[in-house]
Parts: structure tokens; C-alpha cells; sequence
């Protein structure tokens, strides 16, 4: 029999996410009749989201109900999980930023911080305390920036239960693809990366039984030169296997995995917009190039013109222009997973309680998980080499505590 569940999700106006969401649990069986309640304050998108979200619905035939709302207070009542994939300021608050930092003459890089982390906090914080006195045994799947930082807070903060995610760990799939394995399915790989939130570190990856590593290794002697001569990515984001991944893994042991490959902390492949375009390819350099950010920014705007045009066609049929297939999206089968008892494993950003060795347990790790009924039970992971730790995931956590510091104080100096 399906159980049928509530779930308030703040900062619906995001197009994509949202209507992926809806096909999930469409598509999900065990959460037929459930209830979805979209909130968002952008008046103009909400709407379009909503009546899109219900005509895909009722187009396949399923029992959702889904309304919105711009109030949270009411999104929240009686929600039994809560996605908040809200961001406070946006892509053109970082534009701004990034024009701020070249004005001053510093090129911009990714690290610990995240664009507009001291508004999201203030965001995040109030969210969970609306959800300490409105829907407290309410899970609360934290599904926007900054994920390491902002779920290290509310952990610390509050006792709601909190998961945080993110796509990065994909990553490792685009390894496989790379070297020409054929995946038909996750399962086809098995693999542990733990480490902090946009800092993971492949320990061992097997490819239906077959160490990978191995293969990765023959790739790089034999066919890397010409992958990074001929390659033209078409995505700002693919790196996975470019020049700074590998020289990485030469460094370090280990292959850094998706976001991992542009961290911050590795400041030396983001000295200059030539030099990123050496590690990250000429095209755009790694997303975080003059290049790359209008190019993504301008995708999104593309995605939110073509749900209008959906949106103002009546006759049009949404199921024909979203596709049927679930998306690689982990927050409905983590909530089919504590509702129904469908046991699967995730990657999950949870306070550490001694899964990682050498990070405090008050910290929150990205590290694999058996989710159940249960609750989520954290897996083993093996221990990071020494040189990970002290150059990669020590100066990453000590950022984020200063950010924390600094946004609890309100002390810039700390920063």
C-alpha cells in the first residue's frame, strides 16, 4: 500500500528541480497520494511551476496533490520532510561578487565559501527554527549551497534531522564513461568517496567487479594526451578527467571527484584565465571562468524560457517534453527509503560522529549511507591519506569554521 507523505518544498521557483521532483514522485509508486506544497517568494514563477507540476501529474494518471504558496509558515504545517533548494541571492549576486573580486585585481576561485553564504545562513537558520516550532519531527533534506557549511551550522544549532545533498559524487560515472565502460545502471560501480561536501576523494571504485583504478591508469598512459587535445566540452562543468583532475590524483593518490576538481584550495590551477584553461580545457576553462559563468547562467535562462513556453501552451504535453525516466536526483528515493522501508545506499552530508578519521564529530562529512526506515546509518570509509588531509580537507574545514565564526560574531576580520 502507498503512504502517502507531505513535503514542503522552499524555493520552488527553481524550474528544474522542481518539476524533476514531481516526476520522481510520479514515478514512485509507494508515494502515490501524497502531498506536495510549493513555496517561493518569486510570484511570477511559482505559479507556472505549479500548474505545470500538475498538468505532468495528471497527464500520467497519478494521485499527487500539489499546491503553492508564497507563505513558508504554511508550506511547513504538517510537512513530513522539507527540500529547501532556496538561495537567498542568486547567480547575479555571485556575478556581482566575482566583478567586485576582479576589480580588486584577484582572479575568483571556488572554496569553502560559497557566494552569498551569510545570506543563505540567515535563510537556513530560519528555516529551521520555523521548523523546530511548526513540524519538528519534520526531515529536513537540505538541497542548496552552501551544503558543508550551512548543514555544519544547523547541526549545531538545532536538533531537527537534517541530510544534506548534492550531485558532485557523479562524478565517478564520468570517470567510467570516459574510459569507455558501458553504464546501464548506478549499480554498475561500486565506490566510496568520502570526504567534505565539494572535497571527496575516490578510495576504491570497482566496475562489476573490476578495480578501476588500474584502468584509470592505463587511460593516462595511453590515451590521455590525445582526450586532452581533442576534447571540447560542452558543458561549463565537465572536468572530471581533465589535466587538473589527473595532476591531482598524480599529486594526492587519489582521483578527486566532481567539484573537488576546481576546489579552491588548490589555488594554483586558478591563477589566471590562461591557466585554468591549461588544467580545465580551452573552451571555458573550468565553470568558473568570465567564460563559463554567462554560459551557465545563460543555460538556466534558456531551461526557464522553454517551461514559459510550455507553461502558455494548454495543448501542449508536458510527459512529451520532461520525459518519463526518473532523474539521478537522491531526495524522493531517500524519502521512499525512510517512509517505505526501501533500503538503498546514498551520499549523504552528515555531522561526522567518527566515520572520517581526523574530523571532529560536530563536523558534517559527505561519506556513503544505508538509508532505511531506520533512519541513516553511515558506512566505513576508509581513512584519507595524510597529504589529503593537511592540504585538501584541514584547510577546507578551518575556512569553514572562520565563515562560521565570522557569521556568528559578526567579526569580518575572521574571514
Amino acid at each position: 500500500m502507498p503512504t502517502p507523505i507531505k513535503i514542503a518544498v522552499i524555493g520552488a521557483g527553481s524550474a528544474t528541480f522542481s518539476l524533476g521532483l514531481v516526476k520522481d514522485l510520479c514515478l514512485t509508486p509507494n508515494l502515490a497520494g501524497s502531498f506536495v506544497h510549493f513555496m517561493d517568494i518569486n510570484e511570477e514563477r511559482l505559479p507556472m511551476i505549479t500548474k505545470l507540476a500538475q498538468r505532468y501529474s495528471q497527464e500520467l494518471g497519478q494521485d499527487l496533490r500539489i499546491e503553492s504558496t508564497t507563505d513558508r509558515h504554511e508550506a511547513l504545517r504538517d510537512a513530513d520532510f522539507v527540500i529547501n533548494t532556496a538561495d537567498a541571492k542568486g547567480h547575479y549576486h555571485a556575478a556581482a561578487m566575482r566583478d567586485i573580486i576582479a576589480k580588486h585585481g584577484y582572479y575568483y576561485s571556488t572554496g569553502a565559501s560559497v557566494p552569498g553564504s551569510y545570506y543563505n545562513f540567515n535563510l537556513m537558520m530560519s528555516v529551521v527554527r520555523d521548523m523546530e516550532e511548526i513540524c519538528p519531527d519534520a526531515w529536513l533534506i537540505q538541497s542548496g549551497n552552501p551544503v558543508f557549511s550551512g548543514c555544519t551550522l544547523m547541526t549545531r544549532e538545532s536538533d531537527i534531522k537534517i541530510i544534506g545533498l548534492c550531485h558532485g559524487h557523479y562524478g565517478v560515472y564520468g570517470i567510467a564513461r570516459t574510459l569507455g565502460l558501458e553504464i546501464n545502471s548506478l549499480k554498475d560501480l561500486t565506490w566510496q568517496a568520502p570526504g567534505l561536501n565539494h572535497n571527496v576523494w575516490l578510495t576504491f571504485c570497482y566496475y562489476r567487479g573490476q578495480d578501476m583504478y588500474p584502468m584509470i591508469d592505463e587511460w593516462i598512459e595511453t590515451k590521455a594526451d590525445e582526450y586532452w587535445r581533442t576534447h571540447v566540452p560542452e558543458r561549463t562543468h565537465d572536468i572530471q578527467m581533465s589535466k587538473g583532475a589527473i595532476h591531482q590524483y598524480m599529486m594526492y593518490g587519489l582521483m578527486p571527484i566532481g567539484d573537488t576538481v576546481r576546489s579552491g584550495q588548490s589555488w594554483w590551477y586558478h591563477t589566471d584565465l590562461a591557466t585554468k584553461q591549461f588544467w580545465f580545457f580551452d573552451k571555458f576553462g573550468g565553470p568558473d571562468t568570465d567564460i563559463a559563468r554567462p554560459q551557465y547562467v545563460k543555460g538556466l535562462e534558456e531551461k526557464l524560457a522553454m517551461i514559459k513556453r510550455l507553461a502558455s501552451d494548454p495543448k501542449a504535453s508536458v510527459v512529451q517534453e520532461l520525459g518519463q525516466e526518473k532523474t539521478r536526483e537522491q531526495q524522493v528515493p531517500i524519502i521512499d527509503a525512510l517512509v517505505n522501508n526501501v533500503e538503498e545506499q546514498f551520499e549523504v552530508n552528515i555531522p561526522n560522529n567518527g566515520v572520517l578519521a581526523g574530523i571532529p564529530d560536530d563536523v558534517v562529512v559527505e561519506v556513503p549511507a544505508i538509508i532505511n526506515k531506520g533512519g541513516v546509518f553511515p558506512m566505513q570509509v576508509e581513512p584519507l591519506p595524510p597529504k589529503v588531509m593537511y592540504e585538501m580537507i584541514y584547510p577546507n574545514w578551518l575556512a569553514m569554521e572562520r565563515e562560521l565564526l565570522a557569521y556568528k560574531t559578526g567579526d569580518r576580520t575572521q574571514l
